[in-house]
């Protein structure tokens, strides 16, 4: 009680922080009034002169004591050069696409700006100008002559951003540079000698690995420092890709794999499994069937169905049966009962014998699968050590203590037994992940196929990841699963985590519109405070309760005519969906309703400027991955804002908060009208995998809820 008090009267630490920031932007203001008369070349010539006086300052240290100095009148120069640019209506093509200048720094800019230079992170709202915003501390730490870096999530952005505000930094006369995939080393090197370098988080990690683990001379590098960086999407690179480590790595020496070998018995295997568990999946049904037609034994048959129903979710959790059954509150009620009973600490030895009745058992929520001893003698019927390892150090202390061997012959004996070894585990690795790539990984959803390679989409952005592996051997399993080209075996040159790459700068920034939720973690892991900026207008987002369904075929027949009832009066909608395949179902859907739309995934990444310019117009309906979530500003057409604003529609909660939060701040740009809604339903994976389903159904129950009826409640939306 008395924290709120304080709060209401004294403000939070947030606001404190920022109220005390305001004097300098005052002063920016001031500088800026003042510049207004200089010529074009006066203006140009300070960045001369701060660039010769840094240049004497030979400490860091000391460097930045001057930047802080002169911060308010360089912030102001930047500011005045916009204001100039878009005076003259400056036109110019980004990413081929024509552009007119059309921007100048608000205050709330000017505060982000100042808060970047300070080595913190700016949480600001979607369409508040993060990419200007960076102009000013970059422009500012650029003038050290040491390199200033802009990290952003992918090739199109740092292209994007380098060409559009190369326009203000070549107005300053400072030169701007762009890392991009494919660069030869010698255009890598003049990119990095630039002022400001542009590049993604990927790039600027391989290159140090190279730098760092190849290179073999001063000359063959490219990098020359790691002064100041600000991260763009910083939640995205600094904490869902932290756990991702970059590696250079190079062919094996030799490659021992047997995917093309034990893919047509794992194939079996998984036809198998599949009649297996339709065939239990079809004795569950004729127990609930009995249950209704002897309501006296109605208990005992019901137990005996959700028994049977949790054979089949062990063996198959996207059994299209099971999930019909998932449907019909009582009938999920008994195989959750049937789970929860034999989870009990007594019953072990049961659990253990009902996965011994399948051939494999599959957990998506540690995404393993584990052959049982029915499935190994499927596939090893005359060998029933084929999936045990030697125990080599009592098989070596035997030859050691044979008396009747030569050294030489003991020798070759430890080697023999160290191969047969080295065989077995081989096998049994390869097996298990086929098994895996066929049970856990689907196409169109954790990869698809392009100019026969398999290529992994990123499961955060929606993006394809080209020459991004998965490691173990399991992308070989993908490949001779999709029977597409089995590249050989890697083994790692270099690696380095994201994590530890950035620690190697002086100091580090960083912007997002979804930081205050690991402000604890920024704090812990990089010592990077979060400051959230205040938004220039009031946001006027309506961000309706979400619409929550038994079926996912219920869910997405509502969503369809939500996206007709939009497109008759002309509102612009953009879908986000969380993976490719469900973008194209939707698309298919959209298709048979006579609906005009654009998608934009994986696939399709290529038009992403052209379908992203045109989300905002009249009447357009644009389904996208998690793709549009990240650095793309759709602007409203003419007429749009009178008819709501863009509406944003998602097909399905993401497990990462901030995800949805980025979705969702697509519309309602700078005080635009728009709004929000989360379509979910109970077969999504993360109401399966994270149990809030139960509870939902029996809520559904007591209400009474028929096919097509959604539930709907603001405590719901958590």
């Amino acid at each position: 009680m008395v924290t709120w008090v304080l709060r209401k009267i004294l403000g939070s630490k947030n606001q404190r922080e920022l109220k005390r920031l305001m004097p300098m932007v005052r002063q920016i203001n001031e500088f800026d009034d003042q510049f207004k008369s200089l010529s074009d070349e006066d203006l140009r010539a300070k960045t001369a002169v701060w660039k010769a006086e840094l240049a004497e300052i030979p400490e860091l240290e000391d460097q930045w004591k001057k930047l802080d100095e002169i911060l308010p009148e360089a912030f102001a120069v930047v500011k005045n050069a916009a204001r100039r640019l878009k005076d003259r209506q400056n036109s110019f093509t980004v990413c081929d696409q024509p552009m007119t200048w059309d921007m100048v720094h608000f205050d709330v800019q000017l505060l982000g700006g100042i808060v970047l230079h300070r080595g913190r992170i700016a949480e600001m709202a979607t369409g508040e100008g993060k990419t200007l915003v960076a102009t000013l501390p970059l422009y500012l730490n650029a003038l050290t002559g040491r390199g200033a870096h802009l990290v952003t999530v992918n090739d199109y952005l740092a292209r994007r951003d380098a060409e559009w505000m190369g326009q203000l930094y070549d107005f300053l006369g400072l030169t701007v540079g762009c890392i991009e995939h494919d660069q030869e080393p010698d255009v890598r090197r003049e990119q990095y000698a630039m002022d400001i370098t542009y590049g993604t988080n990927s790039e600027f990690g391989f290159d140090y690995l190279r730098d760092n683990g190849m290179a073999t001379t001063r000359e063959q590098q490219v990098q020359r420092g790691y002064h100041y960086a600000i991260v763009d999407e910083v939640d995205s690179i600094l904490i869902d890709e932290a756990r991702t480590p970059l590696i250079i790595s190079g062919p094996a020496t030799i490659s021992t794999h047997q995917y093309d070998k034990w893919k047509p018995l794992i194939e079996q295997l998984v036809r198998k499994q599949n009649m297996l568990c339709n065939r239990v999946a079809s004795e569950a049904i004729e127990a609930f069937e009995k249950a209704e037609a002897n309501p006296a034994k109605k208990a005992e048959f019901m137990a005996e169905g959700g028994l049977l129903m949790f054979r089949v979710k062990l063996g198959q959790p996207r059994n299209k049966q099971l999930l019909r059954m998932m449907e019909d509150p009582e009938k999920r009620r008994a195989i959750d009962k049937a789970e929860l009973s034999f989870f009990q600490d007594t019953r072990k030895e049961e659990v253990f014998a009902l996965k011994e009745e399948l051939f494999f058992t599959i957990d998506e929520k540690s995404n393993e699968a584990d052959l049982s001893e029915q499935g190994r003698v499927f596939l090893n019927p005359d060998d029933p050590n084929a999936f045990v390892l030697p125990d080599l150090i009592n098989e070596f202390t035997e030859i050691d203590l044979d008396p009747a061997l030569s050294p030489e012959e003991k020798d070759k004996r430890k080697g023999d037994r160290q191969q047969h070894c080295d065989a077995q585990a081989e096998r049994i690795h390869n097996i298990s992940q086929l098994l895996r790539a066929y049970c856990l990984f689907e196409k169109d959803v954790q990869y698809v196929i392009e100019e026969n390679k398999v290529v992994i989409v990123d499961e955060f952005t929606g993006r394809k990841m080209p020459g991004r592996r998965w490691s173990d051997g399991l992308h070989q399993a993908v490949e001779a699963k999709e029977g597409v080209q089995i590249d050989r075996e890697t083994q790692t040159l270099a690696t380095i985590t994201i994590q530890n790459y950035f620690r190697l700068y002086q100091r580090l920034a960083g912007m997002t519109g979804t930081a205050e939720t690991e402000a604890a973690e920024f704090h812990d892991i990089y010592k990077l405070d979060v400051n959230m900026i205040p938004t220039n207008r009031p946001v006027a987002r309506t961000d309706h309760n979400d619409r929550i369904y038994k079926t996912r075929r219920e869910k997405y027949n509502s969503v369809i005519n939500e996206i007709r009832d939009c497109h008759n009066k002309q509102q612009p909608v953009l879908v986000g969906t969380v993976s490719v395949e469900a973008s194209e179902l939707l698309s298919r859907m959209l298709k048979r309703e006579k609906i005009p739309h654009n998608v934009l995934n994986a696939k399709f990444h290529m038009q992403e400027a052209e379908i992203v310019q045109r989300a905002g117009q009249p009447g357009t309906v644009t389904i996208s991955t998690n793709m549009a979530g990240r650095g793309t500003d759709i602007k409203l057409g003419p007429g749009v804002a009178d008819r709501g604003g863009l509406m944003v529609i998602g097909t399905e909660r993401h497990e990462a908060r901030r995800i949805d939060r980025q979705l969702r701040g697509r519309c309602a740009r700078q005080g635009d009208p728009g709004a929000s809604r989360f379509y979910v339903s109970f077969e999504d994976d993360l109401m399966r995998n994270f149990g809030a389903a139960d509870r939902m159904t029996r809520i559904m129950e007591r209400f009474g809820l028929e096919e097509g009826q959604e539930l709907e409640h603001r405590w719901l939306n958590k």
